[in-house]
């Protein structure tokens, strides 16, 4: 904050919106205490928006039950939230695309932007997950999501993010930004100041940085990919698209809805989903089995309005829904052309951010990515299942 000069920036009496978003970001609760409590120290009067685009069902209620899941209340930072769906229009891009921001926050005499920089599950480029794409899609809330996930569609989003991220620069008072980075074991590694002015510049470095850090399943062209849950506080996509090598999405460089990336599973069977995603199952379609469990627990109309707001329809269609585990890697076998289980390679994972520790048959190890270190924690074992078809706890993690 220092760093920044928000003590020169902002000055006492100023109300400054803290907009936070959706993501399960480590220590997320701290980072933004620390920061109401600083500019409290100023003489500042922040608030907290949640900026989030259309997550929590696009609704005010659904986003503020999302920072609840958090840690992240009016009690606990001590501070006034205010939620809403309201937006106002701040102007129109050359190439006509209108720019939308959240009526508290335009409200504001500030805005001090915070969010974490990493790799987004579906475009690529300088700017993906980061300072920018919170000013405009969590900031620009259902109707702004709607708005640049179209755009995106049709234009680089690169360019989207340099035109209309310019427009939002230049016309509402953005003292600075917070970019929190993470490594490769959902741990806070740097929490980076950057001005307003050096937003466009600095983001592209500091994604550079993270991805270097970014984790994945270091085995190459497994028959099957078995992932205990998904949800969106573990990843936009559900399930981190660079983790599973699944992009399929519709996007600025046409359709690439059945383009994998080299050495990708044959087949996926994800089982649960987790309970901060409050039923949002966005992401479920990446995979190709699913669970009974995890179709009983999706709220289909959250699912629906994150899916179609982001023009990625194919995330929210469910995949074939197996009664049991053992059903699951049966049918995926029988789908992938495996003849012998005892050769097939297989790999097992709490989720795609928590890769530590994983699980794989010893012909999956026969193909470690280049440059993988790991460490065997136990011996080969048989599968086991309960009277109905569930695995019995076998993961590391559940011991």
């Amino acid at each position: 904050m220092s760093s920044i000069d928000v003590k020169g920036a902002v000055k006492p009496g100023e109300r400054v919106a803290v907009p936070v978003g959706s993501r399960g970001i480590a220590n997320m609760a701290k980072i933004v205490r620390a920061i109401v409590d600083y500019l409290k120290t100023v003489g500042a009067k922040p608030f907290i928006i949640p900026a989030m685009g259309s997550h929590g069902g696009g609704t005010p209620e659904g986003q503020t039950e999302l920072l609840t899941s958090y840690g992240i209340t009016e009690q606990s930072m001590d501070v006034p939230l205010l939620a809403s769906m309201e937006v106002v229009e701040i102007g129109v891009t050359e190439d006509g695309f209108r720019v939308y921001l959240d009526r508290h926050a335009s409200e504001a005499d500030r805005i001090l932007v915070v969010n974490r920089v990493k790799p987004h599950t579906g475009f690529i480029g300088p700017y993906q997950s980061g300072l920018m794409k919170m000013l405009l899609i969590g900031l620009g809330k259902h109707i702004g999501a709607i708005s640049y996930h179209t755009a995106a569609v049709h234009m680089p989003f690169e360019r989207l993010i340099r035109t209309a991220g310019q427009m939002v620069l230049e016309r509402c008072e953005i003292v600075g930004g917070l970019a929190i980075l993470e490594n490769g074991y959902d741990q806070t590694s740097d929490i980076v100041g950057v001005k307003p002015e050096s937003f466009l510049e600095e983001e592209p470095e500091l994604l550079a940085r993270v991805s270097e850090m970014v984790p994945g399943v270091p085995l190459e062209g497994l028959d099957l990919l078995i992932i205990d849950q998904m949800g969106k506080d573990l990843s936009g996509a559900g399930m981190d698209t660079n983790v599973i090598r699944r992009k399929r999405w519709i996007g600025q460089e046409g359709d690439q809805d059945e383009v994998d990336e080299a050495g990708a599973p044959k087949r996926i069977y994800v089982r649960d989903l987790s309970e901060p995603s409050h039923g949002n199952a966005a992401g479920i379609g990446l995979a190709d089995f699913t669970s009974e469990r995890l179709v009983a627990q999706m709220d289909r109309e959250k699912t629906y309005i994150n899916c179609l707001s982001s023009a990625h329809a194919r995330g929210a269609m469910i995949p074939v829904v197996c009664p049991n585990d053992r059903q699951a890697i049966e049918w995926s076998f029988l789908s992938s052309g495996v003849v012998d289980p005892t050769k097939a390679r297989i790999a097992r994972i709490s989720d795609t951010l928590h890769l530590a520790t994983l699980e794989a048959s010893p012909q999956a190890l026969e193909s470690i990515s280049a440059g993988a270190d790991l460490t065997e924690l136990t011996t080969a074992r048989e599968i086991e299942f309960d009277d109905d078809g569930h695995f019995v706890p076998f993961f590391i993690a559940d011991q």
